[in-house]
C-alpha cells in the first residue's frame, strides 16, 4: 500500500473519530478526549488511535475504557462516514508523547544554568 494512501486515510480517520466522540458518543468515562494521532499497518486492516485525555492518569484509564467499550461503534461509524470496503479494526491506546515531552524539558531546565541579562556595553 502506497504511505500517501496510509496517511490520507489515517488522516480521515483521525478527523471521522475526533468528530464522532465530540458529538455521537455520550460514554461518561470518556469525557474530553483529544485524538492526536493514527497509525495504519500497511494493508489498512488496523489501526492504532493515539488518545490524550484531559486530567489525571485515572481519567486517562477511565477514558480508555469507555473507549474500548464503543469501539464497535465507533468502527461501523468511521466505515459508513469513509467509505471504505474495510473499516480498519479500531484500537486505542493513550498518547504519552505530552509526559515525555514535559519530563525532558523539566530535566533541561533543572541542567541549564539561569539566565541572567548582561548589561549592554555600549552605555557609558
Amino acid at each position: 500500500m502506497a504511505p500517501e494512501r496510509r496517511e490520507r486515510v489515517g488522516a480521515l480517520l483521525q478527523s471521522a473519530i475526533a468528530e464522532l466522540l465530540l458529538r455521537d458518543v455520550k460514554d461518561p468515562r470518556i469525557g474530553m478526549v483529544t485524538v492526536t494521532g493514527v497509525d495504519l499497518s500497511p494493508d489498512l486492516k488496523h489501526a492504532r488511535v493515539y488518545v490524550a485525555p484531559l486530567g489525571d492518569p485515572a481519567a486517562g484509564a477511565r477514558a480508555l475504557a469507555g473507549l474500548r467499550s464503543a469501539r464497535p461503534y465507533l468502527q461501523s461509524r468511521v466505515g459508513r462516514r469513509l467509505g471504505l470496503r474495510f473499516t480498519p479494526e479500531l484500537r486505542f491506546e493513550l498518547d504519552t508523547s505530552f509526559d515525555r515531552a514535559d519530563r525532558v524539558e523539566r530535566l533541561l531546565r533543572e541542567v541549564a544554568p539561569p539566565r541572567t541579562e548582561e548589561p549592554d556595553d555600549d552605555e557609558g
